[in-house]
């Protein structure tokens, strides 16, 4: 398996820990500290779409072959406040180049705040 995540130095700045990985398939945990919020006391969505960001980047690079973004998009369905955030990434389907990915982004409780999808391009061995 490739190390993405081990060489992912900004995961590394935001305090991402990788909690699971198996083929087409990852979970990291994102512990809420001040920095991670914005000007009204929740948590910024640039970390959270960071967070999914990264889970998606996982969970496209964690076999051999290397791969890239072509196309992402989140929705945010309510905010996130304290404690600690975990995104679960799950390959949805991939033929030889391209792979469809769904992260769902959930608070301590459980309940869903962000609902990313992100198509890979694989560029080959």
């Amino acid at each position: 398996m490739t190390d993405y995540f081990g060489n992912d130095r900004f995961a590394s700045l935001l305090g991402l820990e990788l909690l699971e990985i198996s083929p087409g398939r990852v979970r990291i945990r994102m512990p809420i500290t001040g920095n991670h919020m914005n000007g009204f006391g929740i948590v910024h969505g640039g970390a959270i779409f960071s967070l999914a960001d990264t889970a998606f980047a996982q969970a496209v690079n964690g076999g051999e072959q290397r791969g890239v973004a072509l196309e992402v998009s989140i929705s945010f369905i309510r905010p996130g406040k304290t404690g600690a955030l975990t995104a679960e990434a799950v390959e949805v389907t991939r033929n030889r180049r391209i792979g469809i990915y769904e992260v769902r982004v959930s608070d301590e409780e459980g309940a869903l705040l962000a609902l990313f999808k992100g198509t890979a391009y694989f560029k080959g061995g």
